[in-house]
C-alpha cells in the first residue's frame, strides 16, 4: 500500500476519502438513531437498517434546508384540504 500511495496518491486519496466519508456517515448514523438492531429476523434487520439510512437522511435534508435557507417546493397531485 506504501508504494500505491507514493505513486498513485490522487488515486489512493481519493478512495480513502469515500472509505473516511461512509465511517462518518455510519457514525452519525449510531449516534443519532443508536447502534443495536432490535430486529430478529435477518430481512426485518435490513429493513430496519434501512429505516435508520432514510431518517438520517431526511434529517440532513432537513439540516440543510435551514442552513442554506432554501424554501423547499412540493410538487404533487390536487391539494385535498
Amino acid at each position: 500500500m506504501l508504494s500505491y500511495y507514493r505513486y498513485r496518491r490522487d488515486d489512493f486519496l481519493n478512495h480513502y476519502h469515500r472509505r473516511s466519508s461512509v465511517e462518518t456517515t455510519f457514525h452519525m448514523i449510531k449516534a443519532k438513531f443508536g447502534s443495536r438492531i432490535r430486529s430478529k429476523t435477518a430481512v426485518a434487520q435490513v429493513n430496519e437498517v434501512l429505516c435508520k439510512v432514510l431518517a438520517h437522511n431526511l434529517c440532513v435534508l432537513v439540516q440543510s434546508i435551514y442552513e442554506l435557507g432554501i424554501e423547499a417546493t412540493f410538487w404533487g397531485g390536487s391539494s385535498a384540504a
